[in-house]
């Protein structure tokens, strides 16, 4: 139950990453709470580019992760037991910049978001 839970857990951050990277893409201007706050306001068009891109490999991370507590696509398996391996390092590298930005909104918002899909990835790989 606890793989459960921590995948879907999982999946709700994610998911919250990803509107917000979508907010970006289509030109919200939350700039100063992204990319370390480099471009504050609206996002230059190559930026909004790489939200999508970005959208696109966290769609990717979540499914990996429901995959690997068997919730999703069970033929995954044998690729999701190593891939999770991907997400857990993904997921430090994640806390890791959002605790160390310059952005202070970033790190107050991103950085507890980051690491709870640490904790949580974890759970599921080494459940």
């Amino acid at each position: 139950m606890i793989l459960f839970i921590s995948s879907v857990g999982f999946a709700i951050l994610i998911a919250i990453v990803i509107l917000f990277q979508a907010a970006l893409a289509v030109g919200f201007p939350w700039g100063e709470y992204a990319m370390g706050g480099k471009y504050p306001g609206k996002l230059p068009a190559p930026m909004r580019a790489a939200c999508l891109i970005q959208i696109v490999i966290l769609a990717f991370l979540a499914v990996i992760v429901l995959s690997q507590s068997g919730s999703i696509l069970p033929g995954w398996n044998g690729f999701a037991n190593v891939a999770i391996w991907f997400v857990v390092a993904f997921s430090v590298l994640s806390t890791i910049l959002n605790l160390i930005t310059r952005s202070v909104w970033e790190r107050r918002i991103w950085a507890p978001v980051a690491v709870l899909m640490l904790i949580t990835s974890l759970i599921v790989a080494i459940g």
